[in-house]
């Protein structure tokens, strides 16, 4: 169970998921420049413990980010939140949100940023059968293998952290 809120309510706890990220959104997370993520699909009303698969060329499970309950709007409203986080980047989020002609888009805050040693690519092949970085998430209840690695990579020592406010 989660923390109780001021109202005594429990929240719920954080749903674990592995889920791709480029390097250089990543990086923008630790010079405090990017404070939400932003998805054209993605869960909603509860927060994410999101295990990050960097993408090529750095191809590496290697960080945790605490994303809370996702705010959901059309590709405009989100693209606000964009642009509040960074002047221009609206410009390129409300094109991406709306590609399929989408009505909804997800903006998540990042709350918390662990970076680990983790796993490459050609390590995460031989730990999890058939292993491709995941299209979308993949939720880590659905999947056994990826909770056994995810699970592994927490238990070993923090290499940086850094807290994200909006």
């Amino acid at each position: 169970m989660g923390d109780q809120t001021l109202f005594d309510r429990p929240t719920p706890a954080p749903v674990p998921l592995v889920m791709c990220l480029d390097a250089q959104w990543y990086e923008l997370m630790w010079h405090g420049a990017k404070t939400h993520e932003f998805r054209r699909r993605f869960l909603t009303g509860v927060p994410v413990r999101w295990f990050v698969y960097l993408t090529a060329p750095t191809s590496r499970l290697c960080a945790v980010i605490d994303l809370d309950p996702a705010i959901e709007g059309t590709p405009t409203q989100i693209a606000e939140i964009a642009e509040r986080m960074r002047p221009g980047n609206g410009q390129t989020v409300e094109p991406y949100l709306a590609k399929g002609d989408r009505e909804v888009g997800y903006a998540m805050p990042i709350r918390r940023v662990r970076e680990f040693s983790g796993f490459a690519a050609a390590e995460l092949a031989q730990l999890l059968d058939g292993f491709h970085p995941p299209q979308g998430y993949v939720l880590l209840d659905n999947s056994p293998a990826w909770r056994a690695v995810c699970d592994r990579m927490i238990s070993t020592p923090v290499i940086r952290e850094t807290t994200i406010t909006a």
